[in-house]
């Protein structure tokens, strides 16, 4: 019955027009916070995967380090456990060093990944090859393979190499600083293909054989920077059951990260800044429960004999005010759902058809990204509900409590 009530006070023509006017103020508000939010929420949702695409192409989904140190031992005999394990599909053995390259009167700080045949199993490094190829030599012809920022710093030219550019590496047998001879291993290398990921990585890394960089490294036969691999995992559930038994074959001299725990301030920031959004955006909200809040007191005083009849005729203050909390989530419900429709349509056309592009044309993509996530929805429409239930209850609970008179 209170429904009933509530749905004739909802679309009768009020007496005052102001009535009228504030309620469709306060339905419109709902309508674009809760568009807003989905909209926002969405495109975040889209660059976030988008960037932990990018990250998952560049990271592997587990890494082995040393504990203490930065040299990892690793003997034939822990890799082939490693390899055989239930649940890993590829090993890599990395060495990792920063380096300086050169080529002519450019040069620029790098760190360069001595990486094995196994490495573009590990990750899709593979894909992002903007010029030339993955290949990076062998121990006596060591080739690299370059970010695109260093690339455009050291003005290398991977189709056209004029000359090779020259690598200089710490050498741990040094016993003097100040001469650039004696603390620099140097080797000419020739660059040979071009990766473009994003900025962070593209203007850091180069990759080179691994024999090379042992070599020049001196590291022993079994000593690594880290082991990356590639998980079978198909959860992040599954994942760290896998971690788990890798940490129990190598023991406690040994770290192993997921992808996650590699990167773990970057996700944790992504998810901070999605609630800060949804926070700041929710004020729109905030602002049309005081709309809604001058809606039905303003209802309640035109309703006063109707109110007054109904409790005359047996209706009890609990009645009254579910009646008029039905109102206010009615308002709330046509605001909510006409925004969420909204919003919904807006991001499909954004999936389908790229309307929104980005632009300047240096990013990975040129439109902006669009993931719709169902608990977002649950998110907003629970925030909706909350807040029309918390503008409702004053109204509706002084409609229940006043004394009118069917004379006034």
């Amino acid at each position: 019955m209170k429904f009933l009530f509530a749905w004739r006070y909802f679309k009768s023509k009020k007496r005052t027009n102001a009535v009228n006017i504030i309620s469709w103020i306060s339905i419109t508000a709902i309508g674009v916070g809760a568009a807003a939010l989905i909209i926002v929420l969405s495109v975040f949702n889209g660059f976030e995967d988008l960037v932990k695409g990018l990250y998952g192409d560049f990271y592997a989904d587990a890494k082995i380090t040393a504990s203490q140190g930065k040299v990892v031992t690793l003997t034939g005999e822990q890799i082939a456990i490693l390899q055989k394990t239930k649940g890993i599909h590829s090993v890599s053995l990395v060495a990792e060093e920063k380096a300086l390259l050169k080529n002519g009167d450019n040069q620029t700080t790098v760190f360069v990944k001595g990486v094995d045949a196994h490495f573009t199993e590990v990750n899709n490094i593979n894909k992002h090859i903007i010029r030339g190829s993955f290949n990076t030599g062998n121990t006596e012809n060591p080739q690299i393979v370059i970010g695109a920022g260093i690339e455009s710093a050291t003005a290398i030219y991977i189709e056209k190499p004029i000359e090779k550019a020259t690598l200089y590496l710490p050498n741990k047998k040094s016993t003097s600083f100040s001469n650039l001879n004696d603390a620099f291993n140097s080797y000419n290398v020739l660059a040979t293909g071009t990766f473009m990921v994003q900025q962070e990585f593209d203007n850091k890394y180069i990759f080179t054989n691994i024999g090379f960089m042992k070599f020049m490294l001196d590291m022993q036969p079994d000593e690594y920077s880290a082991a990356e691999i590639k998980l079978s995992a198909t959860s992040e559930n599954e994942t760290n059951t896998i971690v788990e038994t890798i940490s129990k074959i190598l023991g406690s001299n040994y770290t192993i990260q997921t992808r996650y725990q590699q990167n773990q301030s970057l996700y944790t920031v992504m998810k901070m800044e999605k609630w800060i959004i949804y926070a700041i955006l929710s004020l729109i909200l905030i602002v049309a429960a005081f709309n809604m809040i001058g809606a039905l007191t303003m209802l309640v005083l035109e309703k006063q004999k109707d109110i007054a009849v109904l409790k005359a005729i047996g209706a009890n203050n609990t009645s009254i005010q579910n009646i008029f909390l039905s109102v206010g989530l009615l308002l709330a419900t046509v605001g909510g759902a006409s925004g969420i429709l909204i919003a919904t349509v807006i991001c499909w056309s954004q999936q389908k058809f790229k309307i929104l592009e980005l632009g300047g044309g240096s990013f990975v993509v040129d439109y902006y990204p669009v993931k719709m996530d169902w608990l977002d929805f649950v998110m907003v429409i629970s925030t909706i509900f909350i807040v029309a239930i918390a503008a409702s209850f004053l109204p509706a609970r002084k409609a229940s409590r006043a004394t009118f008179s069917l004379k006034s």
